[in-house]
């Protein structure tokens, strides 16, 4: 493959990584307000369209990965309700999600790809999603 019209397009990267936590669901009204744990399972995509010219590379999944360690070792092993991000709001999957996209962006700019959506699972039949429109 030679030349930029042959790569033209969009490309989707998604990377996986999980973490331990416990946390406690306030005016829950049901057995998840009591404090519980689970093994969060956290996926991210990003895509791009203008790929590393010499390597054919969008971003490095090495890079990618390590950007979502240093976002997940803020929650690994953590009681999520202490966190000043969750003090008031619920530690949902829903808002660990939109937190996690939140840092992703800030330590994604600058690369040439924009974050697609987090997805955050308690269990494989249980996930919430979150993108920026």
């Amino acid at each position: 493959m030679k030349g930029k019209e042959e790569r033209s397009g969009t490309w989707f990267l998604r990377v996986r990584a999980d973490f331990s936590a416990s946390h406690q669901l306030r005016h829950y009204g049901g057995k998840c307000e009591a404090l519980h744990g689970h093994n969060f399972q956290v996926e991210v995509e990003v895509c791009g369209k203008d790929l590393d010219f010499e390597t054919g590379i969008l971003i490095d999944f090495k890079i990618l990965k390590q950007h979502l360690q240093t976002v997940l070792d803020k929650l690994d092993h953590k009681h999520l309700n202490d966190l000043d991000e969750f003090r008031e709001d619920n530690p949902s999957s829903e808002l660990l999600a939109k937190f996690i996209f939140q840092q992703m962006k800030k330590l994604l700019a600058g690369e040439r790809v924009k974050l697609s959506y987090v997805m955050v699972a308690e269990k494989n039949s249980s996930m919430a999603f979150y993108r920026e429109d």
